[in-house]
């Protein structure tokens, strides 16, 4: 180096050395984003971008001859977690070792049949956390899925390959479940339509149980319609009902803990609505105020170093309340598998189990108590029009194998305990320049780049990009308003999609989300960590 220095000192008068010199570091440049480049489509070529743990084919049920109508889901293709029932095919649950002890399924679960008659084709079982716990997407065993439009990024989980056969467009649509996440992360991570729909809504039967008071089956697409036709099939919808007024209600609150300007959220959705025939003027609310006062058996779970006055603590109560009552439920339902067989576990989903088996359960009761008062209270503020509406998940997808802190999944899991504890239904969609998709999500980022827009019953609404990761917003609606819910977003769609368009054109706004800090309001001491959190 030190002679090549001597020689371009001597010769600096000379032109042609200051040629070579600039060619050789344009060189050196090229060879170097050459090479970055093709790792990161080795790593986007990946083969089936890893959704898959096993690929097959299911041929649907033959279309009736006319003057039979045509099947709703003719054509379309899909694929399956790895915790749904398929006759001859052992139901893994994420984890070799469950797969190893447990015989090949002698009958397919009700909700892929149901499929396969309306004339869908399943192609196979896609990857998962295992055994259902996690949000992030990645398995020890199987490796994690490819998350397609941030590959240095997690998938989001526990229905992360779902997510990614269908951002990658593998397939059309794709079957998971949602315990407290499991449909919604995965949905606003990988930038697609994901919907939870009421608790009890869509048959269990031929799913492997985490937690069967927090379990809902939930389904991923790219295209709004779709995730309307599958969600008329799997909750027996009528095809037309009268239609209802609807009003939007914002939880003020409840935004405060995202980083985003509610002008960059909040105002997009209002503006949205207000050429829409049927939507009266947005309410707002204190959401977590109004779930202390409605839901009285939450004060048995409210850290003793919080002020029950505080509206942030009545939120963590909450999301303690829903992950003591999954800890529970698994353990009742697999403490026994886990002691016999010792199976082997990634780190984080480890250290879960491990909670769940080893904590006591003294006034299991109460668990029931929050559930049944949440339920009545969500009711009671959105009655038989309202959609509630708030941010999903605080914080955007976490790089890969940098591992997942207390922090972030406390403020994930009081986000999502709303719909998981109250049973609601709830869907995101993502409006990009190209196309418009649902998924639960929570908004955490720049609105303009807002093309991903996701919305919920629970659904979530991601609102564009910040450092390249979406934003979304949920919306909320109360048990047994799937329909109500879905027909809102079909009908919400082309004003969003304008909207998201002014948006990303327009000078960015100040940021007034209010006078509390969102940093401070996420800090320990008003949100303090859940023991070993797990979704």
């Amino acid at each position: 180096m030190s002679k090549t220095l001597n020689l371009i000192k001597t010769n600096a008068s000379n032109p042609k050395v200051w040629i070579v010199a600039g060619i050789t570091v344009a060189g050196i440049i090229v060879v170097a984003e050459t090479r970055r480049r093709r790792k990161k489509a080795m790593i986007i070529k990946r083969e089936d971008f890893g959704a898959f743990m096993e690929r097959f084919e299911l041929i649907p049920f033959p279309q009736p001859p006319p003057p039979a109508a045509k099947l709703p889901l003719l054509g379309l293709t899909f694929a399956i977690k790895d915790i749904f029932d398929v006759k001859g095919h052992a139901t893994g649950f994420g984890n070799p070792d469950w797969q190893r002890t447990h015989e090949v399924a002698d009958k397919t679960a009700v909700v892929v049949t149901a499929l396969l008659k309306n004339g869908a084709k399943c192609v196979g079982k896609t990857v998962m956390d295992e055994l259902a716990f996690g949000i992030t997407g990645e398995n020890k065993h199987y490796g994690t899925p490819t998350n397609p439009n941030m590959p240095s990024n997690v998938p989001g989980g526990s229905s992360s390959g779902s997510a990614v056969a269908v951002a990658a467009e593998l397939v059309d649509f794709a079957l998971g479940t949602d315990t407290i996440g499991c449909v919604r992360v995965p949905a606003s991570f990988c930038g697609i339509l994901g919907f939870r729909p009421s608790h009890g809504a869509v048959s269990t039967i031929g799913v492997l149980p985490n937690s069967q008071s927090l379990d809902a089956i939930g389904w991923f697409a790219r295209d709004p319609s779709i995730l309307h036709r599958v969600g008329n099939v799997l909750l027996q919808l009528k095809a037309v009902e009268p239609r209802r007024g609807r009003h939007l209600v914002f939880a003020d609150d409840l935004f405060q803990l995202s980083k985003v300007p509610k002008q960059k959220t909040v105002h997009v959705i209002s503006k949205a609505v207000e050429k829409l025939s049927g939507y009266q003027l947005p309410k707002h609310v204190n959401f977590c105020q109004f779930i202390a006062s409605n839901v009285p058996s939450l004060k048995g779970f409210f850290q003793h170093s919080t002020n029950l006055q505080n509206g942030i603590s009545a939120l963590q109560a909450l999301s303690s309340a829903m992950v003591s009552l999954q800890r529970y439920e698994f353990k009742t339902n697999h403490e026994e598998w886990l002691k016999d067989v010792k199976p082997r576990l990634g780190p984080e989903v480890s250290r879960c189990v491990l909670a769940a088996i080893n904590n006591t359960y003294e006034n299991v009761k109460s668990l029931y108590k929050v559930r049944t008062e949440m339920r009545a209270a969500t009711q009671s503020l959105l009655k038989d029009d309202g959609i509630l509406v708030i941010p999903t998940i605080a914080d955007p997808p976490l790089k890969l194998k940098k591992g997942s802190s207390t922090e972030f999944h406390d403020r994930a899991c009081a986000l999502l305990s709303v719909a998981s504890m109250s049973g609601c239904c709830q869907v995101a969609f993502a409006v990009t320049r190209l196309k418009f998709s649902i998924l639960y999500v929570v908004c955490n980022l720049d609105i303009r780049h807002l093309f991903n827009l996701a919305i919920s019953s629970q659904v979530s609404v991601p609102l564009g990009e910040h450092d390249g990761c979406p934003i979304s917003v949920s919306f909320v609606t109360y048990h047994g308003a799937d329909k109500f819910l879905l027909d809102t977003v079909l009908d919400m769609y082309a004003s969003l999609q304008e909207q998201v368009s002014m948006a990303s054109n327009s000078a960015p706004l100040p940021d007034l989300n209010g006078n509390m800090d969102a940093s401070e309001l996420l800090k320990e001491k008003v949100f303090p960590p859940l023991t070993s959190p797990n979704i």
